[in-house]
């Protein structure tokens, strides 16, 4: 079921490819999330991205990074900012021709699956889950989460009910006992932590090489034909983390970005202490665009593989990532 809802949702979406003038574009539209608190957000409010790009911008914010990838298939989104890397490799496996202009966020704990608080389980008694019924978001980064998880643990998921859910709808569903066990991230997460408990912490998930990261990605197409425009996006978007990581301008940043994210003020701040944003600098390196990245997608690729989820990976991931725009952007 879940193989049939991925190929189903990605090859429509593919085939649906059209061809974009992005060069003569006077507008562009952007895909973010809700409840999901960045820098960039700063600057999305105060215009910072239509005065230096020079063109209109439509902000659109989708529920998972599954549907940013069919958005930007159909030639309706020209960047999505922080899209999972599986939804982005479920995507790209399937032979749609997207890629990674840069990383926009990590953050090991602020994705994750809770196990309903009256089944008592934790990491000791994760066997137990075999049966259960779990609330998943299929091909973002918490169902790569789930299904590394539960490989860790021995657990069969093929002995599971697996239903698919976008984290706001699992967290209703899991607060009313409808759940065993629900995945998701950001506000949600935080809802779903109100009635049960994580088997893994984000640290202990590093240790097992479970890495949850999200990237900016944009259609090969775009890229190629407006590169100049979309250095600009990314120049403003280094600029907003650069400014959060200083540290200097949290009571300036943080009520703005709250806003923006649909959030209260606590509920951002808790959140967002979760994120990491690496510099355009240090995204440029081994351990991020300059290698690391492709070969994480090959895990990840593998793991879904394995489970059924996607009929093949690709021989390597490294057409997937186009390095140069954020390059260009830092010079």
């Amino acid at each position: 079921m879940i193989k049939k809802y991925l190929l189903s949702t990605i090859c429509a979406a593919a085939a649906s490819i059209s061809a974009v003038n992005a060069a003569h574009l006077d507008e562009i539209t952007v895909a973010y999330f809700l409840e999901w608190p960045m820098p960039f957000q700063f600057a999305k409010a105060n215009g910072t991205y239509e005065e230096e790009l020079g063109v209109k911008i439509n902000w659109v914010s989708f529920d998972t990074g599954t549907a940013m990838s069919a958005a930007m298939a159909s030639g309706d989104v020209q960047i999505a900012v922080s899209q999972g890397v599986p939804p982005f490799v479920v995507a790209t496996s399937a032979g749609q021709d997207i890629q990674i202009v840069d990383v926009a966020v990590s953050y090991s704990d602020n994705d994750n699956c809770v196990v309903a608080e009256a089944l008592e389980i934790d990491k000791t008694t994760a066997g137990e889950l075999a049966g259960k019924k779990v609330g998943v978001p299929i091909g973002t980064a918490a169902h790569y989460n789930f299904l590394s998880q539960m490989s860790h643990f021995g657990v069969d998921i093929g002995s599971m009910e697996v239903v698919d859910m976008a984290p706001a709808d699992g967290a209703a569903a899991f607060a009313q006992g409808n759940l065993d066990m629900v995945c998701g991230w950001g506000g949600a997460l935080r809802r779903m932590l109100e009635h049960g408990n994580v088997l893994l912490t984000g640290a202990e998930k590093e240790e097992l090489g479970i890495l949850v990261f999200d990237v900016t990605s944009a259609p090969a197409g775009f890229i190629a034909e407006d590169s100049e425009l979309l250095s600009k996006f990314l120049k403003v978007t280094a600029d907003a983390n650069a400014m959060w990581n200083s540290g200097d301008h949290k009571d300036e940043m943080l009520p703005v970005i709250a806003k923006d994210a649909g959030m209260d003020l606590g509920d951002a701040e808790a959140t967002i202490a979760t994120f990491n944003f690496p510099s355009a600098e240090e995204q440029l390196t081994e351990k991020w665009l300059g290698g690391g990245a492709q070969s994480f997608m090959k895990g990840v690729a593998d793991v879904f593989v394995n489970a059924g989820s996607i009929e093949a990976a690709l021989d390597s991931y490294d057409g997937a990532v186009d390095s140069a725009p954020l390059d260009a952007a830092l010079n």
